[in-house]
Protein backbone atom coordinates (compact mmCIF):
# COMPACT_ATOMS: atom_id res chain seq x y z
CA UNK A 1 0.00 0.00 0.00
CA UNK A 2 1.64 3.34 -1.03
CA UNK A 3 1.09 6.13 1.19
CA UNK A 4 -0.15 9.17 -0.53
CA UNK A 5 -0.74 12.42 1.44
CA UNK A 6 -3.55 13.60 -0.11
CA UNK A 7 -6.05 10.53 0.81
CA UNK A 8 -4.29 10.80 4.39
CA UNK A 9 -5.67 14.34 4.75
CA UNK A 10 -9.12 13.17 3.04
CA UNK A 11 -9.01 10.41 5.52
CA UNK A 12 -8.53 12.80 8.74
CA UNK A 13 -11.20 14.46 7.47
CA UNK A 14 -13.85 11.97 6.68
CA UNK A 15 -12.99 10.24 10.00
CA UNK A 16 -13.96 13.45 11.87
CA UNK A 17 -10.54 14.13 13.25
CA UNK A 18 -10.40 17.62 11.34
CA UNK A 19 -10.14 19.98 14.00
CA UNK A 20 -13.04 22.47 14.81
CA UNK A 21 -12.45 26.58 15.89
CA UNK A 22 -14.13 26.01 19.10
CA UNK A 23 -13.86 22.53 20.07
CA UNK A 24 -10.45 21.55 22.05
CA UNK A 25 -8.87 24.59 21.56
CA UNK A 26 -7.18 26.11 24.46
CA UNK A 27 -8.26 23.30 26.81
CA UNK A 28 -6.09 20.97 28.63
CA UNK A 29 -6.31 17.73 30.17
CA UNK A 30 -5.14 17.59 33.45
CA UNK A 31 -3.27 14.19 34.17
CA UNK A 32 -6.03 12.31 36.56
CA UNK A 33 -5.29 8.85 36.31
CA UNK A 34 -8.62 8.48 35.25
CA UNK A 35 -7.72 6.66 31.80
CA UNK A 36 -4.71 5.32 33.21
CA UNK A 37 -3.58 1.65 33.20
CA UNK A 38 -4.18 0.22 36.68
CA UNK A 39 -2.07 -2.44 37.99
CA UNK A 40 1.50 -3.66 38.47
CA UNK A 41 3.39 -0.35 36.65
CA UNK A 42 0.65 2.21 37.44
CA UNK A 43 2.56 3.88 40.45
CA UNK A 44 5.80 3.35 38.66
CA UNK A 45 6.34 6.66 37.04
CA UNK A 46 5.40 9.97 39.23
CA UNK A 47 4.01 12.83 37.38
CA UNK A 48 4.31 15.98 38.80
CA UNK A 49 0.95 18.28 40.05
CA UNK A 50 0.06 19.88 37.54
CA UNK A 51 1.35 18.41 34.64
CA UNK A 52 -1.10 17.35 32.06
CA UNK A 53 -1.57 15.07 29.04
CA UNK A 54 -1.84 16.03 25.04
CA UNK A 55 -5.53 17.18 24.71
CA UNK A 56 -6.94 15.92 21.28
CA UNK A 57 -5.84 18.84 18.88
CA UNK A 58 -2.42 18.27 20.45
CA UNK A 59 -2.56 14.98 18.72
CA UNK A 60 -3.58 16.59 15.71
CA UNK A 61 -0.85 19.20 15.71
CA UNK A 62 1.29 15.48 15.82
CA UNK A 63 -0.42 13.54 12.88
CA UNK A 64 -0.07 16.86 10.95
CA UNK A 65 4.04 16.89 11.74
CA UNK A 66 3.69 13.21 10.82
CA UNK A 67 2.35 13.94 7.80
CA UNK A 68 4.28 17.00 6.95
CA UNK A 69 7.44 14.91 7.88
CA UNK A 70 6.58 11.85 5.15
CA UNK A 71 6.45 14.75 2.35
CA UNK A 72 9.57 15.90 3.45
CA UNK A 73 11.77 12.50 4.19
CA UNK A 74 15.15 12.44 3.40
CA UNK A 75 16.33 9.63 4.84
CA UNK A 76 15.44 6.16 6.30
CA UNK A 77 14.79 6.14 9.93
CA UNK A 78 13.75 3.62 12.40
CA UNK A 79 10.27 3.75 13.89
CA UNK A 80 11.15 5.17 17.27
CA UNK A 81 14.00 7.84 15.47
CA UNK A 82 10.55 8.70 13.33
CA UNK A 83 8.68 9.00 16.40
CA UNK A 84 10.81 10.99 18.26
CA UNK A 85 11.27 13.17 15.65
CA UNK A 86 7.99 14.04 14.82
CA UNK A 87 6.85 14.37 18.33
CA UNK A 88 9.73 17.02 18.68
CA UNK A 89 8.62 18.87 15.13
CA UNK A 90 5.44 19.20 16.64
CA UNK A 91 7.09 20.90 19.99
CA UNK A 92 6.40 17.89 22.34
CA UNK A 93 10.24 16.55 23.35
CA UNK A 94 11.16 13.80 25.39
CA UNK A 95 14.64 12.23 25.11
CA UNK A 96 15.09 9.64 22.60
CA UNK A 97 14.35 5.90 23.95
CA UNK A 98 14.17 2.53 21.91
CA UNK A 99 10.82 1.25 21.05
CA UNK A 100 11.45 -1.10 23.89
CA UNK A 101 11.76 1.06 26.35
CA UNK A 102 8.62 3.02 25.41
CA UNK A 103 7.12 -0.36 25.91
CA UNK A 104 7.99 -0.78 29.63
CA UNK A 105 7.09 2.56 30.33
CA UNK A 106 8.61 5.99 30.60
CA UNK A 107 8.74 9.11 32.82
CA UNK A 108 7.69 11.22 29.83
CA UNK A 109 4.18 8.89 28.69
CA UNK A 110 1.59 7.43 30.77
CA UNK A 111 -0.26 4.47 29.58
CA UNK A 112 -3.68 4.36 29.17
CA UNK A 113 -6.42 2.03 28.36
CA UNK A 114 -8.35 4.13 25.55
CA UNK A 115 -6.22 5.77 22.74
CA UNK A 116 -7.08 9.01 21.13
CA UNK A 117 -5.16 10.56 18.09
CA UNK A 118 -1.47 11.14 18.92
CA UNK A 119 -0.75 8.33 21.52
CA UNK A 120 1.81 6.48 20.85
CA UNK A 121 1.31 2.40 19.80
CA UNK A 122 3.53 0.33 21.16
CA UNK A 123 4.59 -3.68 20.97
CA UNK A 124 7.85 -4.71 21.65
CA UNK A 125 9.99 -3.81 18.85
CA UNK A 126 7.55 -0.95 17.44
CA UNK A 127 5.81 2.23 18.17
CA UNK A 128 3.87 4.17 15.97
CA UNK A 129 1.60 6.87 16.75
CA UNK A 130 -2.31 6.52 16.72
CA UNK A 131 -4.28 8.63 13.97
CA UNK A 132 -7.58 7.03 14.16
CA UNK A 133 -8.19 4.97 16.76
CA UNK A 134 -11.44 4.76 16.11
CA UNK A 135 -10.24 2.69 13.18
CA UNK A 136 -7.03 1.75 14.62
CA UNK A 137 -5.07 3.09 12.32
CA UNK A 138 -1.24 4.71 12.86
CA UNK A 139 1.71 6.16 11.62
CA UNK A 140 5.25 4.81 11.71
CA UNK A 141 7.99 3.06 9.38
CA UNK A 142 6.58 0.17 7.81
CA UNK A 143 8.39 -2.19 5.13
CA UNK A 144 7.77 0.19 2.23
CA UNK A 145 8.95 3.11 4.51
CA UNK A 146 6.74 5.88 6.33
CA UNK A 147 3.51 5.47 6.41
CA UNK A 148 -0.15 4.35 7.55
CA UNK A 149 -1.69 0.87 8.84
CA UNK A 150 -4.03 -0.43 11.53
CA UNK A 151 -3.29 -2.10 14.45
CA UNK A 152 -5.79 -4.44 14.04
CA UNK A 153 -4.01 -6.44 11.03
CA UNK A 154 -2.94 -9.60 11.24
CA UNK A 155 0.76 -8.68 11.27
CA UNK A 156 0.31 -6.27 14.34
CA UNK A 157 -1.89 -9.15 16.20
CA UNK A 158 0.47 -11.81 15.42
CA UNK A 159 3.04 -9.40 17.74
CA UNK A 160 0.71 -9.05 20.91
CA UNK A 161 -1.22 -6.54 22.37
CA UNK A 162 -0.45 -3.13 21.59
CA UNK A 163 -0.01 -0.72 24.75
CA UNK A 164 -1.38 3.02 24.04
CA UNK A 165 0.91 5.98 26.05
CA UNK A 166 0.02 9.65 25.85
CA UNK A 167 2.74 12.37 26.26
CA UNK A 168 2.66 14.09 29.65
CA UNK A 169 3.44 18.20 29.18
CA UNK A 170 5.19 19.78 31.84
CA UNK A 171 4.27 23.07 33.82
CA UNK A 172 2.42 25.50 32.22
CA UNK A 173 0.80 24.84 28.54
CA UNK A 174 2.99 26.95 25.54
CA UNK A 175 3.78 26.36 22.39
CA UNK A 176 7.18 25.07 21.45
CA UNK A 177 9.01 27.93 18.59
CA UNK A 178 9.04 24.56 16.13
CA UNK A 179 5.58 23.44 16.75
CA UNK A 180 3.13 22.87 13.29
CA UNK A 181 0.11 25.82 13.38
CA UNK A 182 -2.90 24.09 12.79
CA UNK A 183 -5.24 25.94 10.51
CA UNK A 184 -9.02 25.53 11.41
CA UNK A 185 -11.66 25.89 8.31
CA UNK A 186 -15.13 26.94 9.59
CA UNK A 187 -18.83 26.07 8.41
Amino acid sequence: MRFNLQRAIVALIACGLAPCPSSAQGKIQKFDGSNAIAGQDANRHQHPVGSSTLTPEDGLSLIAAALDYRVNLHSRRDCSHLVHAIYDRAGFRYPYVSSYTLYVGTNEFQRVANAQPGDLVVWPGHVGIVVNPAQHAFFSTLRSGPGIDTYDAPYWKRRGQPRFYRYIKRGPARDAPNRLPLTHHGK
